[in-house]
């Protein structure tokens, strides 16, 4: 017996049947015969609730076969592009701005250079560095020339002065140490990715701005002028 059991009283011998006992017990009896068509019905009501939606899923970057020539790269992305720099979750209180159509031949250009090798000082399709590409990317697109390596790059266009205010076709900026001379440039295309080319053995590629290597080398960002 432990502590929470009660004395259980009288003999059984010496104790009479109580008609309020009884009258419980038929009625316990009684309830327990409705739970078989209770336990059946339950399931239905349970199935008129349905649970909210799961906020949806952001697209990973597209995939581009490098072996494509480079007008078959940029009609692939085109159909995949707005759905990547502007896809938000499903409950997103705010929904992403339209992109201007120069915005968007920016992201077109340096999308479909998915691939493309890494090649030290290279400006064209058959091998980029950082800033081969950038330039590459806004001459095709817009004519726009721009500076040639990334510290001068660093010192053109707009200065955008919270990563919160980024908008696709920005240039965001790295260095390999904290403070340090920037050396490296890429251009974000939404939903805190951007495309650059990382470093020899490398290809062009996506990269995410919360990657830890990536956050701690960020420097600042620009946005080119007319953009």
């Amino acid at each position: 017996m432990t502590t929470n059991d009660q004395p259980l009283g009288r003999p059984a011998a010496n104790r009479r049947p109580i008609p309020g006992l009884l009258r419980f017990l038929c009625c316990a009896v009684l309830g327990a015969a409705t739970l078989p068509a209770f336990a059946q019905q339950a399931p239905a009501s349970a199935a008129q609730a349905t649970p909210a939606p799961a906020p949806a899923a952001l697209p990973a970057p597209p995939s581009i076969d490098a072996s494509l020539p480079l007008s078959d790269r940029a009609i692939l992305i085109a159909g995949d592009l707005r759905r990547m720099v502007a896809a938000q979750p499903a409950d997103a209180a705010v929904p992403a701005p339209a992109l201007s159509a120069r915005i968007q031949t920016v992201l077109q250009r340096a999308l479909a250079l998915l691939g493309t090798p890494y090649r030290w000082g290279g400006s064209g399709t058959d091998g980029f560095d950082c800033s081969g590409l950038v330039g590459y990317v806004f001459r095709n697109a817009l004519g726009v020339e721009l500076p040639r390596v990334s510290r001068d790059l660093a010192k053109s266009g707009e200065l955008v002065t919270d990563r919160a205010l980024l908008s696709p076709g920005d240039l965001v900026f790295f260095a390999r140490r904290a403070r340090g001379e920037v050396d490296h440039v890429g251009i974000y295309v939404g939903d805190g990715r951007f495309v650059h080319a990382p470093r020899s053995g490398k290809a062009v590629e996506v990269s995410s701005l919360d990657n830890a290597y990536w956050s701690d080398r960020f420097v600042q960002a620009r946005r080119v002028a007319g953009l």
